[in-house]
């Protein structure tokens, strides 16, 4: 397997800022031939350092400007079902299971306070198994884009 180098890591930089970059136009950013950056992308998408292009969707334009973590407790033995359960909120986008207070932390997006409650009390509070939730308001996020600067091997 061929070692990551210095184009390679160029050519993630600028596409983890944009990944709808042209060829041509990430050929004169980095100043690479763009026959090798395409030749280098579909390598590292082989080579499974790029999973997937994608679109961010700005949330709060579409009015889901209420983000919170839940800190859920769970009986274990039915945790399959509660993720499942979970999962299938609109509501929900991410789910960890973690060590700690709690056993679950579940990032959740809702257009208002009321819906938010509702989100937790009705539809989350309700799941079978579900034995304590706490709710985190996320009053600001600070967020940086990572930057790959050693060559991985």
């Amino acid at each position: 397997m061929k070692k990551i180098d210095d184009i390679d890591m160029k050519i993630l930089a600028e596409l983890i800022q944009d990944a709808n970059l042209s060829i041509p136009k990430l050929s004169k950013k980095i100043n690479v031939n763009a026959s090798v950056i395409y030749s280098r992308i579909k390598r590292l998408i082989k080579r499974n350092l790029i999973k997937r292009f994608t679109v961010e969707v700005n949330e709060e334009a579409l009015g889901l400007t209420v983000s919170a973590i839940i800190g859920i407790n769970i009986e274990q033995r039915l945790r399959d079902e509660i993720l499942k359960e979970l999962l299938s909120l609109n509501e929900v986008r991410v789910i960890s299971e973690v060590t700690g207070r709690y056993d679950l932390l579940v990032e959740v997006k809702t257009r208002s306070l009321d819906e938010l409650h509702q989100l937790v009390s009705e539809n989350i509070g309700r799941i079978n198994g579900i034995v304590r939730t706490e709710t985190f308001m996320e009053m600001k996020r600070n967020q940086r884009t990572p930057q790959y600067t050693i060559p991985i091997t």
